[in-house]
């Protein structure tokens, strides 16, 4: 099967080829993903839909190195990264990807700030530099005057912008989100969509967004969803 594309003649910054993922529970093989062809372009803003249970958490986490595939085939920018080491794979994640979950998972005895610049001093950037990007980021989010508050202070969605700069504060060159605004108001959901947009735009960066909100996912630039173990454009069916 030929790879999804959105336009032929362009290098493509991320290619998935006949992935596969299948667990073993008790005795039984389940497959989840039964051979996901996609191509993405750098800077490219897409929605990934689907069912409840189909398997699109699965496939972030396999496009996001969080879990090895069966078989099949992830580059990124040519680079086969199911073949790196787990070293490798970890220094992959910190240069290439960002994570948004449905749940923020902020650290709730750190403030906003502290919250932004933990992966940073992780990788053991100079704290300064850390303080400063992730004021920045805080900044470009719209909580520039809420970095000294701590999560339990903080609404829900300004809790969700937080995991938001707190993803991009390594400079990924793409942003994964699960479901970002699952647990928000549609309100508050709505602006976290805008400010995501924004951020694409703003800063280049490729976006691929799993949502159930297939209002939101038909305004997106671009759409796929994943059926029968395998993804097809937005308005096509499995044959």
């Amino acid at each position: 099967m030929t790879a999804i594309s959105t336009e032929a003649g362009k290098a493509p910054f991320v290619e998935v080829i006949g992935l596969r993922k299948t667990y073993l529970m008790e005795e039984r093989v389940i497959e989840v993903l039964t051979g996901v062809d996609l191509t993405i372009r750098a800077g490219e803003m897409l929605a990934l839909t689907g069912a409840s249970g189909v398997g699109k958490s699965t496939f972030l986490h396999l496009l996001g190195a969080l879990d090895p595939p069966t078989a099949g085939s992830i580059r990124f920018d040519g680079v086969e990264i199911t073949a790196l080491p787990d070293s490798a794979l970890a220094s992959f994640r910190n240069r290439m990807v960002g994570f948004v979950f449905q749940s923020h998972h902020l650290l709730p005895e750190f403030t906003a700030l502290e919250n932004v610049m933990m992966p940073a001093l992780i990788q053991r950037m100079e704290p300064a530099k850390a303080r400063a990007r992730a004021s920045d980021l805080l900044a470009s989010v719209g909580l520039s005057q809420r970095g000294s508050h701590k999560p339990g202070e903080l609404s829900g969605g300004e809790q969700q912008r937080v995991a938001l700069a707190r993803a991009l504060v390594l400079q990924p060159r793409m942003l994964l989100a699960d479901e970002p605004t699952g647990n928000l108001d549609p309100a508050t959901g709505e602006e976290i969509h805008q400010l995501l947009a924004k951020l694409n735009a703003s800063l280049g960066i490729t976006v691929l967004v799993v949502t159930h909100n297939e209002q939101y996912a038909a305004s997106m630039p671009r759409g796929v969803k994943l059926e029968d173990g395998k993804l097809h454009e937005r308005g096509r069916s499995a044959p």
